[in-house]
């Protein structure tokens, strides 16, 4: 099919018009500013990560105790510029935004002093996963070994990305944790916001449909299934309208909770006491005592087979 060369006449026009929109709509623009982080160093700064997280099961192979300490310095030292930008023109944009005076602060050195503390926290961080790898080991009886879990368990992929935003939200980085959080999100299927805070051993077994809200609060041992939300029940507003913000709006999992798939629990007051488990498909928006058992009563099913349909409870049981 030929192209119409006539039909390229009318893009300058189109061009100028769209550019006019950036003087007019300035909202979603950047321009004129100091650069923003970048998405894809971003990215690369998770997968290098997860390289010495995991060591031996993502990029590189063949390491051992003899050559790993050369493979992870070399990452570390790569690590440590690519934060420094990054989190310095996260900085800096922020400054910005608030309209502090950016003059004032050499962010350069502010951003090598947050990335080196972040990356502290690695073999912290490392404990904690091995943790949460082992809970999926324990909560999965279709799980033939650990490997199978870091290799395969899309909640283990959300997770440890989780655990590095968290690390970085705590240090009131901007920006950076939540673009971390959103591509996890984007490959897993599991939103969990980096504000939200979560024990140990926890697990999220198949995960598709999962979200956990900023301020909800996961004890230890907490087991969820694929389709669970935990939400806000409402959005308080002030006199003006707008959104109330820093208020707790997420529920509480205290240690020992198990929620079952496409469950609901709502509300920054909703407490589930420990070593409580929420069933099914439940909607709950007010606390339970520990050891509760929360479900759904029985639904009732109706079945049509051929000239016959019968109402029934739990079995089926119907004649042709």
């Amino acid at each position: 099919m030929a192209t119409d060369l006539r039909r390229k006449e009318q893009l300058p026009e189109l061009t100028k018009r769209i550019v006019e929109t950036y003087d007019r709509i300035d909202t979603i623009n950047h321009l004129g500013h100091g650069p923003l982080p970048n998405y894809e160093a971003v990215i690369g700064v998770i997968e290098d990560l997860k390289e010495i997280l995991f060591p031996g099961f993502r990029r590189r192979e063949g390491l051992h105790l003899g050559n790993v300490l050369y493979h992870v310095g070399d990452l570390i030292d790569g690590l440590h510029d690519k934060l420094t930008v990054q989190i310095s023109r996260a900085l800096r944009h922020e400054a910005g935004r608030i309209e502090v005076d950016v003059c004032e602060t050499d962010f350069d050195a502010l951003g090598q002093a947050k990335a080196i503390e972040f990356l502290e926290h690695i073999p912290d961080l490392r404990q904690a996963l091995a943790l949460d790898v082992q809970a999926a080991y324990d909560g999965d009886p279709s799980v033939r070994g650990l490997d199978e879990i870091i290799f395969c368990y899309p909640g283990l992929e959300a997770i440890t990305v989780y655990r590095l935003a968290h690390a970085l939200y705590q240090m009131e980085i901007p920006l950076i944790p939540r673009m971390m959080s959103e591509w996890a999100h984007s490959k897993t299927g599991i939103d969990i916001h980096p504000g939200a805070t979560i024990g140990s051993h926890f697990f999220i077994d198949h995960g598709t449909g999962v979200v956990i809200g900023q301020t909800c609060e996961i004890g230890n041992r907490v087991k969820l299934y694929q389709g669970v939300t935990l939400g806000a029940l409402s959005f308080a507003t002030d006199g003006d309208g707008n959104l109330v913000r820093g208020t707790k709006r997420h529920p509480t999992l205290e240690d020992g909770v198990v929620i079952y798939a496409n469950a609901t629990v709502l509300g920054g007051a909703t407490v589930v006491g420990h070593d409580s488990v929420i069933g099914s498909s439940v909607w709950l928006t007010k606390s339970v005592e520990p050891h509760s058992t929360v479900v759904l009563e029985k639904p009732k099913l109706r079945i049509r087979a051929d000239h016959a349909a019968e109402t029934f409870d739990g079995v089926v049981d119907y004649q042709i």
